[in-house]
């Protein structure tokens, strides 16, 4: 297996600065406002520092394996740079994390960090999952190298940051489209004509999440607003066009209805395994292509259009409500992901885009052409996730609303028409400003 473009085991994009200026856009609507739960903890005389327990648990959703081993590389960072000191990573799946975060405020309980989708800062700050945590970032000696873009607030206090950036990007099976005679494409149609082409001579076309919730969303938001829907002004007739081609794609199948109940995991899986032109998966697949592919592959910008949007997004990183040890927590987050050692980790790692301005110039970045595509649709066709038009308390009920229509369209139970007007009915009162 070769990387197309790819020179030694570096993982990189275009230039630093192209990364850095990513980060500036990225998820540029996470600075939210409503009512705020109040802080557990200080920045002061932590349980570790007074000799108590040195234990810190962080919740997270990973289980690709490569996302996984950034966690268990934080943890051993962390230890060996802290005596004494244990870090439990508890695995949580991902449609469970927020419920179980919230049900574990009424017991005035739960985990030192919670590392979390970035888009439902808003939800879990809302539910007093998350302790504000001002004074630890005010303190902050770097904190001028992350852009406000990647810092989560509500009602102007800051609930957590993001350590990186994710987007997603179209991968694509090189000795595939050689075989069938076909380049990756930049446009709509070059797409389409490739997935029939790859049909046609036995294969899969193409491979992402129809998950009914927020992952559903997140992958369906490029192909929605590649006909021109947006969130500010929802217009059902070009809902239907994006629907009308989602349909097509199942109906010749070069996307399988079993997607419904793929997460973004499954998907690369599948196209990892070799006999898939496309996927539609992010930049933190890196690892995972580079570990399992047999076949020469690449990555090209989602062919999308000029009207077409990819949300900027990645994981948000904060102190838990009811930690025990806030100080410690903190210090992990300071050590790990807010670090330039803890980003070329997650860069190394998995491929994901450092946040901090300095760790997005490494040349270990600047040196690789891999996530050129994912460089180059940050600066053309990123967006703020969630999107602008979504009032805060309004974000987890326009993801639901969104991923399940989606995946009712890929599953075949909702026609595109039905399927337009109604999640247009639905995104209608979520979309007002209260």
């Amino acid at each position: 297996m070769k990387l197309i473009g790819h020179r030694s085991s570096n993982r990189g994009g275009r230039r630093g600065a192209i990364l850095a200026a990513g980060a500036v856009l990225a998820a540029s609507a996470l600075a939210l406002t409503g009512c705020t739960p109040t802080s557990s903890g200080s920045s002061n005389n932590s349980s570790s520092d007074s000799g108590g327990d040195k234990t810190i648990t962080v919740w997270h959703y990973f289980s690709d394996p490569n996302q996984v081993k950034v966690m268990t590389d934080y943890k051993d960072l962390f230890e060996k740079n802290n005596d004494g000191v244990t870090v439990e990573n508890v695995y949580v799946p991902y449609d469970q994390l927020n419920s179980k975060l919230i049900s574990a405020v009424g017991a005035k309980t739960g985990p030192d960090v919670v590392v979390f989708n970035g888009a439902d800062a808003s939800t879990l700050a809302l539910g007093g999952a998350l302790a504000p945590m001002d004074d630890q970032w005010n303190s902050f000696a770097d904190k001028g190298q992350f852009p406000d873009s990647v810092v989560h607030k509500l009602d102007g206090k800051t609930y957590a940051v993001q350590g990186y950036v994710n987007l997603l990007g179209l991968w694509y099976n090189a000795d595939i489209l050689d075989e069938i005679g076909v380049t990756p494409p930049k446009t709509m149609d070059e797409l389409n004509a490739a997935l029939k082409k790859a049909v046609d001579a036995g294969h899969g076309g193409i491979t992402l999440s129809g998950l009914p919730q927020s992952q559903g969303e997140w992958q369906a938001y490029p192909w929605l607003s590649s006909t021109g829907f947006s969130y500010d002004n929802p217009d059902a007739g070009k809902l239907e066009q994006a629907f009308d081609m989602i349909k097509s794609w199942t109906d010749s199948g070069a996307l399988t209805r079993q997607a419904v109940t793929w997460d973004q995991t499954v998907p690369f899986q599948t196209f990892a395994a070799g006999d898939v032109a496309f996927a539609e998966n992010g930049n933190w697949q890196i690892g995972t292509a580079k570990s399992t592919a047999k076949f020469n592959y690449g990555v090209v910008p989602l062919p999308v259009g000029s009207e077409g949007k990819v949300y900027l997004g990645g994981e948000g990183e904060g102190i838990g409500a009811f930690s025990k040890n806030p100080d410690l927590a903190w210090k992990y987050l300071e050590e790990t992901y807010y670090s330039p050692e803890g980003q070329l980790i997650a860069l190394n790692d998995v491929g994901s885009l450092p946040a901090r301005t300095d760790a997005a110039s490494d040349t270990s970045i600047s040196s690789d052409p891999l996530l050129a595509a994912f460089a180059t649709t940050i600066a053309e066709n990123g967006a703020s996730y969630p999107a602008d038009a979504v009032p805060p308390a309004s974000v987890a009920d326009q993801q639901l609303a969104v991923g399940q229509v989606w995946s009712a369209v890929i599953g075949g139970q909702t026609a595109p028409a039905d399927a337009a007007t109604k999640l247009v009915t639905q995104l209608q009162p979520l979309l007002e400003k209260k």
